[in-house]
């Protein structure tokens, strides 16, 4: 394996939700790969958005805005400015990020485990009772934010700004995958994303992507890789592009 080029000649499949891959695509390239975009998800902002706008403006008079995702942040910056003097906590670093790019000045992330449980560790989450809490998202998911610290006696608002649909896949998208070999990378970071796409695609195409390694972003994706069917899986720090592509050029494609 090159150490400039660690991906050379490997197939790694990006299943980013649709119209975002651009950007992994061309870092799978720098890294001597070949890219094949199969969006897991497609996102669609809420569709009332007065009652987004509303629900928005009570959450940045609050105590705590929890932002789930980059997307989250995305659609919610969309509708108005992210400015707040409540205490603002991001699901992981991507989505920090996203917080700083739409001028959030001071966001709390956690460093190592960069999931629900991570955020539920943050001390700022330690002591709610009473507060003001706001959970900036999509509808699903896991729900466990939302349980924990309701339990905690939070005083729970969830505001939805975006929606998950069911992506369009088609022969542009599954022809690749009839064609993927042994040295060959599926990176995943949503459950659900995994569970559209073998929704989604014809019997040959899934079978041939379960063979593949799949690079996920947490022990949890871990599991739910292994129970889909694929048996070569690598875990990466967290669901950041670094991270992925990281984990992705340290598999051996030859081991079988």
């Amino acid at each position: 394996m090159s150490r400039s080029l660690p991906l050379r000649n490997v197939t790694v499949v990006i299943t980013r939700p649709a119209g975002t891959a651009g950007p992994l695509a061309r870092r799978v390239r720098k890294l001597g790969g070949i890219p094949v975009s199969v969006p897991g998800l497609s996102l669609r902002a809420t569709e009332d958005a007065a009652a987004v706008d509303a629900a928005l403006r009570r959450a940045l008079e609050g105590d705590v805005l929890v932002f789930t995702s980059p997307a989250a942040v995305r659609f919610a910056a969309d509708v108005l400015p992210l400015a707040t003097r409540a205490a603002v906590i991001a699901v992981g670093r991507g989505t920090a990020r996203a917080l700083k790019t739409a001028s959030v000045a001071e966001v709390r992330f956690p460093e190592t485990s960069q999931d629900s449980e991570g955020v539920l560790g943050l001390p700022e989450l330690a002591a709610v009772a009473g507060k003001r809490v706001a959970l900036v998202g999509a509808p699903g998911g896991r729900g466990l934010i939302r349980e924990q610290l309701a339990q905690r006696g939070a005083l729970i608002e969830e505001i939805h700004v975006y929606h998950r649909v069911a992506p369009r896949i088609d022969r542009r998208h599954i022809d690749p995958l009839l064609k993927l070999g042994r040295r060959s990378a599926v990176l995943l970071s949503s459950a659900e994303a995994l569970d559209h796409l073998h929704r989604a695609l014809i019997a040959p195409a899934w079978r041939r992507l379960v063979q593949a390694v799949a690079v996920v972003s947490s022990e949890r994706l871990r599991e739910i890789a292994i129970q889909a069917g694929f048996e070569r899986v690598a875990v990466a720090h967290s669901a950041l592009p670094t991270d992925l592509l990281q984990a992705a050029s340290e598999v051996s494609f030859t081991r079988r």
